[in-house]
């Protein structure tokens, strides 16, 4: 049994990885839009390594098959090369059938690591992490202190690939409210196209405790698009985005609008999908089907 500091967050593909928590909240944490780690007991600290290998060693023995590995919380990778290598050894000795280890990443947390590093790190498992990028537009990310830029994210990106490692990008639908919705969108879609990531995910963006600290951030009433401002959005980014080999997927339960495939190839089957929503010729999530 693994005892968490909760609550605990992974991505929805990461549904049957064993969460393993190796730090506790996000040493970031100032994003204007994020609610995830504001309670008191999730303020940011790194877990003891005997309680990683003590969880590990549960995990072991609790007799379930185990395959993938997701790092908690938001901030695993900004433990040091040493630390992540130590867990990435304790997992390959523990637990031989993990086949991947995934974790999120900020942009920031690499700059402190080298290539063969990341390298090193990927021969013992590690393949997979999850960036949130949220936009390609520095107003936005100014605005929403996210502490970091179009620059900075790229940077990340291409030390993931230079690594050998796969990166899912998530951008954040709406994040730039109604007056920056199309330079968000097609800012984003130029990042992206910069870095040609493994996988792209996009989710709308929710305030479930208000919109207090956005209003504050944007110097007045964050006013977030609605539905069809919502869509066309999605087709701005859609229509700019020049992606060879992508995965992509909008079916995050706070989407209105399912969205799966390829980049490039099924770019115009999916603009498509996103023109018949607008003209209201196919069926949209409605709001109690959605979540976050």
């Amino acid at each position: 049994m693994i005892d968490y500091i909760e609550p605990v967050f992974r991505p929805p593909s990461e549904w049957k990885s064993l969460i393993l928590q190796v730090t506790n909240g996000c040493s970031w944490n100032n994003c204007s839009f994020c609610d995830m780690y504001t309670q008191p007991q999730k303020q940011f600290r790194a877990q003891k390594l005997d309680k990683i290998e003590q969880d590990i060693l549960n995990a072991a023995a609790s007799g379930y098959p185990i395959s993938r590995v997701f790092l908690a919380d938001g901030d695993a990778m900004s433990l040091p090369f040493k630390r992540l290598k130590e867990i990435c050894e304790l997992i390959n000795t523990h637990l031989p059938s993990v086949t991947r280890i995934s974790s999120y990443c900020l942009p920031r947390n690499l700059t402190n690591k080298t290539v063969e590093q990341l390298k090193e790190l990927r021969e013992m498992g590690l393949s997979l992490l999850y960036v949130g990028c949220e936009s390609g537009d520095d107003q936005v990310l100014t605005l929403i202190e996210k502490g970091e830029n179009f620059a900075s994210s790229l940077a990340a990106l291409e030390k993931i690939k230079q690594a050998g490692m796969k990166s899912s990008v998530m951008i954040l639908m709406g994040l730039g409210g109604v007056e920056l919705s199309e330079q968000h969108a097609l800012n984003s879609a130029r990042l992206m196209n910069a870095a040609q990531p493994d996988y792209l995910s996009t989710l709308v963006v929710s305030l479930p405790l208000g919109t207090e600290r956005m209003d504050k951030v944007f110097g007045g009433k964050f006013v977030l698009p609605d539905t069809q401002g919502l869509l066309k959005e999605m087709g701005i980014l859609l229509s700019h985005l020049e992606l060879e080999k992508t995965i992509f997927r909008s079916d995050h339960a706070s989407n209105y609008l399912v969205l799966k495939g390829v980049l490039g190839k099924d770019k115009a089957a999916l603009v498509a999908q996103v023109d018949h929503a607008i003209k209201g010729t196919i069926p949209l999530r409605q709001e109690w089907q959605r979540g976050l």
